[in-house]
């Protein structure tokens, strides 16, 4: 009995071209007051004080038939954000030459996903967080093929989930809470048992409302 072919899976590279209409080709310049998101507070608000610690993070959008976003845990016994879930990425060193650059060796370091396999898609809104670090969020698309290899040290756990599930409105909540003498004020997202919250929900409603409308 002949095996089922497998489904096709959605071409990367025109993910990537759709995602790239709607998307910046260059990372925000000179920290204005649009180009901040900023995690206490108003959602939309200029940073107390500019010359945080330089970050980048990749949103590694899978190209399958329904696009997927992928996703690591932290481990647990972690000094930093432990057992909390993220996108790949970290500071950027004085070797990266740009901050796609440490996305990209975030991410392989990471998650194994070479860059390679990743497709530049766009950039969105820098992010300040409570702790003082600027995220610059890189948009990529990972080609469906690549092979896990999770940093033992780091990553608890690497998971995947629909893009759709984040674009629609009903599956996201706010809450609030005091942390050092600020109000803040974050989306959440519960997906099987994840919760995701913090510069990680914040990041994914930028992306979910600059693609509002477009079909992938």
């Amino acid at each position: 009995m002949a095996a089922s072919p497998s489904p096709p899976q959605f071409p990367s590279a025109a993910l990537a071209a759709k995602l790239a209409a709607r998307l910046p080709q260059a990372p925000p310049e000179g920290g204005g007051h649009d180009d901040y998101h900023i995690d206490y507070g108003k959602d939309l608000r200029a940073p107390p004080a500019l010359g945080g610690t330089p970050a980048a993070v990749l949103i590694p959008l899978v190209g399958r038939n329904e696009p997927v976003l992928l996703f690591t845990r932290r481990k647990e016994d972690l000094v930093r954000h432990a057992g909390q879930v993220s996108f790949p990425g970290g500071r950027i060193e004085p070797g990266d030459a740009s901050p796609l650059a440490a996305a990209l060796r975030e991410t392989a370091e990471e998650t194994g996903i070479a860059a390679e396999e990743v497709t530049l898609a766009g950039y969105l809104a820098c992010y300040r967080t409570g702790t003082g670090f600027d995220i610059q969020p890189v948009v990529g698309v990972v080609n469906p093929g690549f092979t896990l290899r999770p940093d033992p040290a780091e990553v608890a756990s690497v998971f995947e989930a629909p893009l759709s599930f984040f674009a629609d409105p009903a599956n996201r909540t706010r809450a609030s809470r005091e942390w050092n003498g600020h109000v803040r004020s974050f989306y959440t997202f519960t997906y099987e048992g994840h919760e995701i919250w913090g510069a990680t929900a914040a990041i994914i409603v930028d992306l979910v409302t600059r693609l509002d409308g477009i079909s992938l």
